[in-house]
């Protein structure tokens, strides 16, 4: 475990920046905190295994700030948050002890193809569609099982798959933002426990407190874009987020692209 004895701001500040960056996009738009806060970490050094390590450790803190921001800003829907975190949990579980003995990697490069194809959809639907009707997601269970389940196995994917298939079947953005933010925490909580069970609290770095100052900093501001932007907006911004963060992670899958 880290040493915070000789500690200083200089130390922890990249760290809280690339929290604060991160979380508000993953607040306002429930997905991509996973994405911007590894490939920043690993952008400036850190080793791909520290930065895995250290993000799902943070996403409990960062998480449970963000939903009780989502719960002060009247974000959530709570029936939907009922069908989401029994199934969401149990495919985090599933996925770790996956992760533990398979290497699921190699699926990841189909399903964020997947998702860039759902991050145009929604662009589409965001620009021709003149007046988005919302509607009540039929489909949730078998999506925050599959969600839950690559989160864990994959290193990310709960908010791209949750949150852009809840769109697509006609939620409400700003509910459904809040709502599948509110849903991670119960669900990074539930992951973090399997793996630091049997990993110890060796991920707990300096850049682990950083990320988690940070998120916590920016996770009322999520909140707050959420309830404040337009529903056209919020599913553009959704669209552009999910393409930009599927094309990257395809990119570094297969480098001869």
């Amino acid at each position: 475990m880290f040493d915070f004895g000789g500690l200083t701001i200089s130390d922890i500040a990249p760290f809280i920046m690339i929290g604060f960056a991160a979380q508000l996009v993953d607040g306002a738009l429930g997905m991509a905190f996973g994405v911007i806060s590894q490939t920043l970490l690993m952008s400036i050094g850190v080793p791909p295994a520290a930065a895995s390590a250290s993000v799902h450790l943070v996403e409990v803190f960062t998480t449970g700030a963000s939903g009780t921001s989502h719960i002060y800003q009247r974000n959530v829907d709570w029936g939907l948050f009922k069908r989401l975190v029994p199934f969401g949990v149990a495919g985090g579980v599933l996925g770790a002890y996956v992760l533990s003995n398979v290497d699921a990697s190699a699926a990841r490069p189909f399903v964020m193809a997947y998702l860039a194809l759902v991050g145009v959809y929604l662009l589409y639907k965001a620009i021709r569609i003149i007046k988005p009707r919302f509607e009540d997601p039929k489909t949730t269970r078998p999506l925050a099982l599959v969600g839950g389940f690559l989160d864990a196995a994959g290193g990310g994917g709960w908010g791209p798959v949750v949150t852009s298939n809840l769109l697509v079947q006609g939620g409400d953005p700003r509910k459904t933002v809040g709502t599948v933010n509110t849903a991670e925490f119960l669900l990074a909580l539930s992951v973090s426990i399997a793996f630091i069970a049997s990993l110890g609290l060796e991920a707990f770095t300096v850049a682990t407190v950083g990320l988690i100052i940070g998120g916590v900093i920016a996770a009322p501001l999520g909140a707050i874009l959420a309830k404040r932007l337009q529903p056209r907006l919020l599913l553009i911004a959704v669209g552009v987020v999910l393409i930009a963060t599927s094309v990257y992670s395809i990119v570094r899958a297969w480098p001869i692209f």
